[in-house]
């Protein structure tokens, strides 16, 4: 296993769990915050419950999310995805302390752990990836560790995937930027804000801090990123008057982080002795938040679906060509509905959509149940919806 966070740490955690020897290399020392919206959604939280380590994830104190607020134009939806297997809150825990979590998990497991270590190559045998070649991110070693699968779960930039040439299957321009930072003292509210060319999200995470993120079109990366500070404070400002007033009773608790580098693409999943897993894989804007989430999901399909046919080559190549159609059928109306928002711009008829179900409860819930994941997104769309669009058009 190439990267140890929140792919790589649960599949390594289960193809322990079932039996298999795991080695898992990170290039990080570990504990290490990475860029991270840390939203985990109700599904992502249904994930951890089953692998048991949800516990581990509360005792952080990271707050229960179990209600969002989404304002945009001059209305507000308010309400909270349905469950996921009886899971009702999303959690948004530090990424140093959930990447840990999953990380322990995988070593209590039986997984070989070895962070500050780096893949410089992979060994080929026949046109089949038969393991990597190691060093120490201060440069030296070359070990090879030979392995009957090797998986990539070593980021959006993954190595694994360079080295192995893993063409693009998707592709899509970036859309968006975005930077963030910690303030105090503010509500702790999971809130989303949209406005012409801009989005703000407010995620209260551990120790009483709140992420504060702004979005912005990926053609203002050049001016934004020599004040990023002061981009970010305009930006809620004129989308979260709110909020900008809150950060101003509080105080900012670390620099701004943040990226003009948000890709959106899907890679060729699997090959001959090798899977590219999480970001590696997949990756999207992260303003629906759902890389953690789609990170957990992957991860135990690819368990799933290789099951005890590991030590099988022909089962093997099987099971890895079912993960890769399962991969992309199940992630791709998410990919696109993330596109759709990450333009900055939603059209007239779907600000109207938002306005009737902004006056629906019931309605409202199932717009967030769609938006974590719960509701498949061509199952929105129901006759009570369609019939109180109607009426507000008559109106």
């Amino acid at each position: 296993m190439v990267g140890a966070r929140v792919a790589g740490a649960p599949a390594a955690m289960l193809l322990a769990r079932a039996g298999y020897r795991v080695l898992m290399l990170e290039r990080a020392r570990f504990p290490k915050d990475t860029l991270s919206t840390l939203y985990i959604h109700q599904p992502g939280v249904a994930q951890l419950n089953r692998w048991g380590v949800l516990p581990d994830v509360v005792s952080t104190g990271a707050p229960a999310l179990d209600k969002v607020r989404y304002t945009i134009d001059d209305f507000r939806l308010e309400g909270c995805s349905w469950p996921a297997d009886g899971i009702s809150a999303a959690y948004a825990p530090r990424r140093h302390l959930l990447d840990s979590i999953l990380v322990n998990a995988a070593v209590d497991a039986g997984v070989e752990f070895r962070d500050n270590c780096s893949v410089n190559d992979l060994v080929f045998e026949d046109d089949r990836v038969v393991g990597v070649r190691t060093g120490s991110v201060r440069g030296g070693g070359g070990d090879v560790e030979r392995a009957r699968l090797v998986i990539g779960a070593d980021g959006m930039r993954s190595t694994v995937a360079a080295k192995l040439q893993a063409p693009l299957v998707v592709e899509d321009p970036a859309f968006t930027c975005a930077y963030y930072s910690y303030w105090s003292d503010l509500p702790a509210e999971f809130r989303l804000f949209e406005a012409p060319g801009n989005w703000v999200g407010t995620v209260p995470t551990n120790d009483g801090a709140t992420l504060v993120a702004g979005y912005f079109p990926q053609s203002e990366f050049g001016n934004i990123r020599g004040d990023a500070l002061n981009a970010l404070l305009d930006c809620v400002a004129r989308t979260a008057p709110e909020v900008r007033e809150q950060m101003a009773g509080g105080r900012q608790l670390e620099r701004v982080h943040g990226t003009g580098d948000q890709r959106n693409f899907f890679r060729q999943a699997a090959g001959p002795g090798w899977a590219l897993i999480g970001d590696a894989g997949h990756h999207k804007d992260s303003i629906t938040a759902r890389g953690i989430t789609d990170g957990f999901f992957q991860s135990q399909l690819l368990v799933d679906c290789i099951g005890d046919g590991l030590q099988d080559p022909e089962r093997l190549q099987s099971a890895l060509e079912r993960f890769a159609v399962q991969r992309t059928e199940a992630l791709m109306p998410y990919y696109r509905s993330t596109l759709k928002t990450a333009r900055l711009a939603a059209p007239a008829h779907q600000v109207d959509m938002l306005r009737a179900i902004s006056t629906s409860p019931e309605i409202s819930d199932r717009y967030f149940s769609t938006m974590s994941g719960v509701c498949p997104v061509d199952e929105f769309l129901t006759p009570e919806l369609l019939e109180l669009m109607a009426e507000r058009v008559a109106a």
